[in-house]
């Protein structure tokens, strides 16, 4: 349809006439509300936006010598992170004479990576780095299935909190006086 006839088209239905694809031959249009368009696509890139999940590193600071207890919450502490869907970089810290032991950082990552295995893989080897030695550990769940995860257990958390009380209030059963 020749342009003039287009345009007087959408005078006519107070419509905007877009142009959808110009490499065409000949060149395709669209009889449309732009504003509208417009809006809608903003709304749709601001729900994709919402959903989608940012890929976080924590991180976790180790020293050589560190003591049984202090190892298992740090550990906790990787566990808590991988399952949530982070990455988790740990770093080892060597200090004075501890830098020329760095056998002692490597087999505390190794052990650190075994012990977490289920949830996380070794996205990083170990390396050297000046006085730290630095190991990446990358989760097997991707963040969004962690966070739809997180949500289900939320919900069945509050389901049983509700559940819970009306339980507790109705009163126990006394014996009847003979």
């Amino acid at each position: 349809m020749p342009l003039a006839k287009a345009l007087e088209l959408a005078q006519e239905y107070d419509l905007d006439l877009v142009e959808v694809a110009a490499n065409a031959r000949p060149p395709v249009c669209k009889l449309m509300d732009y504003g509208k368009f417009k809006y809608e696509s903003a709304m749709k890139a601001r729900e994709a936006r919402k959903n989608q999940a940012h890929t976080v590193i924590k991180e976790m600071k180790l020293r050589p010598k560190i003591d049984p207890h202090d190892y298992d919450t740090k550990k906790g502490h990787v566990v808590r992170f991988l399952k949530q869907g982070d990455k988790v970089k740990i770093t080892i810290m060597f200090r004075g004479r501890e830098q020329s032991r760095p056998e002692l950082g490597y087999r505390l990552l190794q052990r650190l990576a075994e012990d977490v295995q289920e949830l996380g893989f070794v996205e990083s080897n170990p390396k050297q780095d000046g006085r730290n030695m630095i190991m990446v550990l990358g989760p097997h769940k991707k963040k969004t299935e962690a966070m739809a995860e997180a949500r289900e257990a939320q919900a069945a958390r509050k389901a049983e909190r509700q559940g819970v009380p009306a339980e507790q209030e109705q009163p126990a059963e006394e014996p009847a006086e003979a």
